[in-house]
């Protein structure tokens, strides 16, 4: 991952990258993002793993991820005889592109206040030091 924002965006990328940018996502959960998204039917834990050719432990952690930064959705599916396990499944796109939208929305205004506050401390800075005479 770049740096700077300057080498962010001399950088080619791709829609998926911004699951990295937005939410520092690692490559495994942008895989199983895209494993569920092929699925068609929503997948266990366990088939997730399987999918992904990664211990389940490891696949957990990422759909942990993937569920706090609101990429996927998880449901309760219950047995008959009592008891119950977990799918997963993910979350509509357009939902998560207006959140998307939202969060760079929300960094916009925060930069550009930042960007005041710099232009108002150096401007401050520059007019009340002294000039030097040569």
């Amino acid at each position: 991952m770049p740096d700077s924002m300057s080498e962010q965006l001399q950088q080619d990328m791709v829609c998926e990258g911004l699951l990295e940018c937005f939410h520092g996502l690692k490559q495994l959960d942008k895989q199983i993002f895209q494993e569920l998204v092929r699925a068609e039917a929503p997948l266990t834990i366990d088939e997730i793993a399987d999918e992904v050719d990664r211990e389940r432990s490891t696949a957990y952690r990422a759909v942990q991820r993937l569920l706090q930064a609101g990429f996927l959705q998880k449901e309760q599916v219950n047995y008959d005889q009592g008891g119950y396990y977990h799918v997963y499944r993910p979350t509509d796109p357009e939902k998560v592109a207006d959140d998307m939208q939202r969060m760079l929305n929300d960094w916009y205004a925060k930069m550009g206040q930042l960007i005041q506050e710099f232009e108002d401390k150096y401007e401050r800075a520059e007019t009340s030091s002294p000039a030097v005479e040569g």
